[in-house]
């Protein structure tokens, strides 16, 4: 088995009577890029630090290729770290920063330099080995931090949340060279984030935490297309998927205060979610949900459409800047683009959004708001 497969088994991690890891499960293959996402509190830390042996896990076994690690310390586990902190030294320079892990090791001094000037290079600090941290912008002092892990040569690196002190435009910035980094140097990647930009632009797999337990392991399209849960529908997004209540109407389940139906009756009392982006608005005589539109966000290249239906609200994402005739219009989605939860958030599997949808598609296409904008 190689030494980079990282295996969990029943891992479950407590804080007095609170489950911060509850019975969690998953593998980790070589080379994969694998985000723990999730909101505070939900545990994606936690488990980060028992794979690194900074916590100890409870019950359950950890495993690094053919090893159990379970309750190694952290040095015998064969892999680095990257802080949210950075935690550099500030009295030492970048270049002895990077290598403090190699003079501890008692690296000769030749391979040490050799694999300083090779780092530095790769994550283009070679400029500046001689300064000191306090002299360093954010981004290059994660960069150091990086360099430090990358010069371990440890197949596995773990990250907790590595950017979230850095400004939008650089993280940015740093989202695509960490990734770059990765491929390229063939590293296992652990990364905890709750940015899910970062882990729909980054990750090879989305391991979705909620409470302590996993919610959802997919891939980024697989978490966004088809989420297991109203939870992953909400938490992936952005805006945020719609999820509108669904009550028991004459001939099938409707948005709670509306009359048209928009699922089988079996979804009453579960919830219907739409992403903004799969919405059209549509003229108030063509088929579709009954709206009105109560607001507007202009973003430059779309704008967030806020309506109402029935006793509830939702967002609109349409192109450019659409001027409205008229408050009144109609909602329209494909049924594919649709999802349906039940009472318990989880998704209805054999259940399919239809009604109005299915008929519409029938009818010649109606012109959208967008048609008449400008």
């Amino acid at each position: 088995m190689s030494p980079s497969r990282i295996r969990l088994a029943g891992v479950s991690k407590q804080w007095g009577a609170t489950a911060a890891v509850d019975d969690i499960s998953f593998e980790v293959t070589p080379g994969q890029f694998v985000i723990l996402l999730g909101p505070s509190g939900c545990g994606k830390s936690t488990t980060l630090r028992m794979i690194a042996g900074l916590e100890e896990a409870l019950s359950g076994a950890i495993h690094i290729g053919e090893r159990d690690v379970t309750r190694s310390p952290p040095g015998d586990r064969g892999l680095s770290m990257v802080f949210q902190s950075y935690a550099l030294f500030p009295h030492l320079s970048v270049a002895e920063n990077i290598v403090f892990g190699l003079k501890s090791r008692r690296v000769p001094k030749p391979e040490r330099d050799q694999r300083l000037a090779h780092v530095a290079e790769l994550v283009d600090l070679s400029p500046y080995l001689d300064r000191k941290p306090a002299n360093l912008s954010g981004g290059q002092r994660q960069r150091v931090a990086l360099a430090r892990a990358i010069v371990s040569e440890h197949p596995i690196c773990l990250m907790d949340e590595p950017l979230s002190n850095l400004d939008a435009r650089l993280r940015a910035d740093m989202r695509r060279e960490i990734k770059a980094l990765q491929s390229r140097l063939g590293m296992t990647v652990i990364y905890v984030t709750h940015d899910q930009v970062e882990a729909m632009s980054m990750g090879d797999r989305v391991i979705l935490m909620q409470h302590g337990r996993i919610v959802q392991d997919a891939t980024p399209s697989e978490l966004y297309n088809h989420p297991a849960s109203a939870f992953a529908a909400s938490f992936i997004g952005s805006p945020a998927m719609n999820l509108l209540p669904l009550v028991a109407g004459v001939t099938g389940a409707v948005i709670d205060g509306d009359t048209t139906p928009v699922a089988p009756l079996e979804a009453a009392g579960g919830k219907l979610g739409i992403r903004p982006e799969d919405i059209e608005l549509r003229l108030e005589n063509a088929p579709g949900v009954a709206a009105r539109i109560t607001g507007e966000e202009y973003l430059g290249a779309d704008t967030v459409v806020h309506v109402a239906v029935g006793n509830h609200s939702l967002r609109v994402r349409v192109a450019g800047r659409p001027d409205f005739a008229s408050a009144a219009c109609r909602l329209y989605w494909v049924p594919a683009k649709a999802h349906l939860f039940a009472a318990g958030g989880l998704r209805h599997e054999h259940l399919t959004p239809s009604a109005f949808a299915s008929a519409a598609r029938t009818v010649a296409r109606p012109p959208t708001v967008g048609s008449f904008q400008h």
